[in-house]
């Protein structure tokens, strides 16, 4: 406890949070990092179940949820918090590939993952299956690919107008030396 009465959150790391998903779910954890854990895309929705339901952890507010282009692969990212117990974990869940993205919604277990996973949808190409309402937020239906992809910004012919270079290349002009 603070000084001022106030408590810090518990970080639960991803290592505990994938000791106790496993206890209850074996082979439904991936991955285990201090950061977060990641669940299998066939045990995610009874996983983030058993982390909302369970009176020790009581995860019941979703209150991020993104995606990460892997290049190989796409994962997505849930920021879960016990606002009752006051302590957050991670998980995570990797798509089915580049081409055709899928993972199950959590819309059923935390309604306020529908708008997010909609952004998802939206700017990565995500499908998250069983989602009530999966259609574009930001983009107008029609808008061709998804932007916050990494291999977005390559087109026909190659890089799109106006850029000198893709973040991270080397910082010598296109063409070479001069």
């Amino acid at each position: 406890m603070l000084s001022n009465g106030l408590s810090v959150t518990k970080i639960i790391t991803g290592l505990d949070i994938a000791h106790r998903i496993e206890q209850m779910f074996p082979a439904a954890v991936e991955d285990a990092l201090p950061e977060a854990a990641t669940v299998t895309p066939a045990q995610l929705l009874d996983a983030c179940s058993f982390l909302r339901d369970d009176p020790e952890l009581k995860f019941e507010f979703l209150s991020s949820l993104t995606a990460v282009d892997r290049l190989e692969y796409f994962e997505v990212v849930y920021h879960l918090t016990s606002i009752r117990l006051n302590q957050m974990t991670a998980i995570k869940v990797k798509t089915t590939g580049r081409e055709n993205p899928r993972v199950p919604s959590v819309t059923p277990i935390w309604p306020g993952a529908n708008l997010q996973e909609r952004e998802a949808y939206d700017l990565m190409g995500i499908v998250f299956v069983g989602h009530p309402d999966l259609r574009r937020v930001f983009l107008w239906d029609g808008f061709d690919g998804w932007p916050l992809r990494k291999d977005y910004l390559i087109g026909p012919g190659g890089r799109f107008p106006g850029l000198e270079r893709f973040p991270g290349e080397s910082p010598e002009p296109l063409g070479g030396r001069g």
